[in-house]
């Protein structure tokens, strides 16, 4: 299973999950996209395809408890309330990505998501946006050079002779994005 096929199965229940903890249209859209930039990221690590849909709304789940965190405010799931404390969590290459994908300028990180994430062709993505194609492409080309300048700039990535992103995740502390 890709993640564009666990899009078109559980976005709708995904998307009615959050709506009942979270009530701004706006934050309900970001959740929704880190939640899948999350599944995205992880999907090759389901060891059990049978509990993709529980592992999925756990992201989900998740997801909405580190909105609230970050808000430093508390969330309720099936009676059960929990505080945030902050934790000494591991740093990993998903925490700098989910910040730098926040950073980006919405009209490189929609496109980028609806064309990575969700699976959508750039023409339909142009002719949704009410963009020319030329842009919409320009626009997914930019933003995947700002994640990568975003990585470089984070944690000190560079680019070997091939053209790929190399380096080792810095310490939280030391991370001008995640920290």
């Amino acid at each position: 299973m890709n993640t564009y096929e666990v899009w078109t199965n559980y976005n709708e229940d995904l998307k009615r999950f959050i709506t009942s903890k979270v009530k701004n249209e706006a934050v309900i859209e970001d959740i929704l996209q880190d939640t899948f930039i999350k599944i995205h990221s992880k999907l090759p690590t389901l060891k059990d395809p049978s509990k993709l849909k529980s592992w999925v709304f756990t992201i989900a789940r998740n997801t909405v408890y580190d909105y609230f965190k970050s808000k430093g405010k508390t969330v309720t799931f099936d009676t059960v309330e929990v505080e945030f404390e902050e934790e000494n969590k591991e740093h990993t290459e998903r925490d700098c990505l989910s910040g730098i994908i926040k950073n980006l300028p919405k009209k490189y990180r929609t496109p980028l998501f609806l064309y990575d994430i969700k699976g959508i062709k750039q023409q339909e993505i142009a002719e949704q946006l009410n963009l020319p194609l030329s842009t919409i492409k320009s626009q997914i080309q930019r933003g995947r050079k700002l994640i990568a300048k975003g990585f470089m700039d984070c944690c000190g990535y560079t680019i070997n002779e091939n053209g790929k992103l190399v380096g080792e995740i810095q310490d939280r502390e030391d991370c001008k994005v995640c920290k």
